[in-house]
């Protein structure tokens, strides 16, 4: 962003240099961390789910942080701040000066690319949340990405979007540029089954499961995983446990025990929203996932991946059934 006069009794507050155009393989980057119980949130009102490009593209850290972010400007799609994020350092994993230290010939430093002078006026007047350096830091990722929220709210959005973003850059092609890849990080309807762009036409029951589920693509990873508020991330039983008590029914803990509560189907019944159970003479019922449609599902797969759709049946499987959920099945 770049220093500049508002009108009498405005503040300065520009900040971050643009910081060109990136040739980015695309890679998906996951990590995990220890948890605990169960709670899980649904997706916030207003929240786009993210695109196979979000997930591929953007590290899982990144991700996370730019979704809950952007709940500091109510009505913010977090795409808008993972567009600037791409835009200005490719999500900090530029090596360009003032990225990861120093300054850039403009003085603005860390992924957002902060002037120091806009940091600090940003972080006197919103206190950031926990999670990030102490005192704040503009090279540091939780920090940045919440100051740039709370700097896009200021300047405007989600009102008045463009406003907000060109004031982060003073350039109408940037505007377009973080506009244009916030487009490509968030799905859109009619992409066909298979898929989260997809889910019209579903029972009630599996629009609802399927939604949250999609909404935690891209989380971790994490043994035992209750969520990334709880635990820092998902295990497979976990994320079809939080998906099912979005929409009201309660299935047990591991993938297991929900093979036990529910109905073997055969093959050609298989519905959206249906459990999806894998199983092995050494481990047993060892994974869970939940049927996409199109032959896929969404799951989180195992330590070091994330959240993700990937085929229900490939080479080599230890597929052991489908099952549909019925809430007699979880009285019995």
């Amino acid at each position: 962003m770049f220093g500049l006069a508002l009108g009498a009794g405005a503040t300065a507050l520009f900040t971050a240099a643009m910081i060109g155009a990136f040739t980015v393989t695309v890679v998906v980057v996951d990590s995990t961390k220890s948890h605990t119980s169960i709670t899980a949130p649904g997706p916030a009102a207003g929240q786009s789910t993210p695109s196979p490009d979000a997930v591929a593209d953007i590290p899982a850290d990144k991700l996370a942080l730019y979704r809950e972010a952007a709940s500091d400007c109510p009505g913010l799609d977090w795409t808008v701040l993972a567009g600037i994020g791409k835009v200005e350092t490719d999500h900090g994993r530029s090596h360009l000066p003032g990225v990861a230290t120093g300054e850039n010939s403009a003085g603005a430093a860390g992924p957002m690319q902060f002037l120091a002078s806009t940091f600090d006026a940003v972080t006197a007047r919103h206190r950031l949340p926990a999670g990030g350096a102490s005192p704040p830091s503009r090279y540091n990722a939780s920090d940045a990405i919440h100051a740039a929220a709370f700097y896009l709210c200021d300047s405007g959005a989600p009102t008045d979007l463009r406003r907000a973003i060109y004031s982060y850059n003073h350039a109408d092609w940037y505007v377009q540029q973080v506009l244009n890849q916030a487009a490509r990080y968030r799905t859109t309807p009619g992409s066909g089954a298979g898929d989260c762009q997809h889910l019209t036409g579903l029972s009630p029951t599996a629009a609802t499961v399927l939604t949250f589920a999609c909404s935690q693509l891209g989380q971790r990873y994490v043994w035992g995983g209750n969520g990334p508020q709880a635990s820092g991330g998902w295990d497979c039983s976990g994320l079809t446990k939080a998906a099912y008590a979005a929409a009201g029914i309660a299935l047990p803990r591991t993938a297991a025990d929900q093979y036990h509560a529910t109905t073997p189907i055969p093959i050609t019944q298989i519905q959206p929203g249906d459990l999806v159970f894998y199983s092995n003479q050494k481990d047993g019922i060892h994974h869970v996932a939940l049927y996409l449609g199109n032959n896929k599902m969404i799951d989180a797969p195992d330590l070091g991946q994330s959240v993700k759709i990937e085929d229900y049946r490939y080479s080599n499987d230890d597929f052991l059934s489908v099952n549909h959920v019925f809430k007699a099945d979880l009285s019995q």
